[in-house]
């Protein structure tokens, strides 16, 4: 029941924003100059012959502040779109023992950092390697619970790239595989072994019976 209720809540959230970014553009047609996409033509167009060329993000197409703003803040609002489902997917799947708030929250604002950062660094080799330095001097000591934990750590700074480069489709594409690819697993109960640790369900409680007898005799 909950896999079924998850499985209608992402389809309508999807059909939902697809319906409203559909109708802004058809109602405000200058709108489409500033959506964060395109970005993955230049991607799969080939590697550049000059290796620390800037991939031409959709910011560059923007002329003074205002529009800089404006490409900026869709880019993020379309980066929290495409993540909020994704926390969604987490928080039904994982186990009551094993959730982990933070990792909600710090899925939900990965992205809008790395979208940041993307932009930043973008036209700058110089500021590339001043954040690797910066980012190397800070260090990170939270501990996932789980190495499919990991997942959704990488999906948020997928994201967020993305939307940086102004690839929102390879974001979209990317969260609503993400989340049916894991509504399957969660349904099918895809590599279960009878006894062994699991990731989204308890281990049954035949077998815990069965491993707390030997040590109660």
């Amino acid at each position: 029941m909950r896999a079924f209720r998850l499985f209608t809540r992402l389809t309508l959230y999807y059909l939902c924003v697809t319906g409203v970014v559909y109708s802004a553009v058809v109602l405000f047609p200058g709108l489409e100059e500033f959506l964060p996409i395109g970005g993955a033509e230049s991607l799969l167009s080939g590697p550049s012959a000059d290796p620390f060329e800037s991939i031409e993000i959709g910011a560059t197409r923007v002329g003074n502040l205002g529009d800089s703003l404006l490409w900026l803040c869709i880019a993020i609002s379309g980066a929290l779109l495409t993540i909020i489902p994704v926390s969604w997917t987490y928080m039904a799947v994982r186990k009551r023992d094993e959730y982990d708030q933070s990792l909600v929250e710090t899925i939900i604002v990965l992205p809008i950092a790395v979208t940041s950062i993307v932009i930043i660094v973008n036209n700058s080799v110089a500021l590339a390697f001043s954040l690797a330095g910066i980012v190397a001097g800070v260090r990170f000591r939270n501990t996932l619970k789980s190495s499919g934990d990991a997942l959704y750590i990488l999906l948020a700074i997928g994201i967020g790239l993305s939307a940086g480069i102004g690839a929102m489709e390879i974001a979209v594409v990317m969260s609503i595989a993400f989340n049916y690819v894991f509504l399957v697993l969660w349904i099918t109960d895809y590599g279960a072994r009878k006894g062994t640790h699991r990731y989204m369900r308890r281990v049954s409680g035949h077998h815990e019976t069965e491993t707390a007898e030997p040590s109660a005799k």
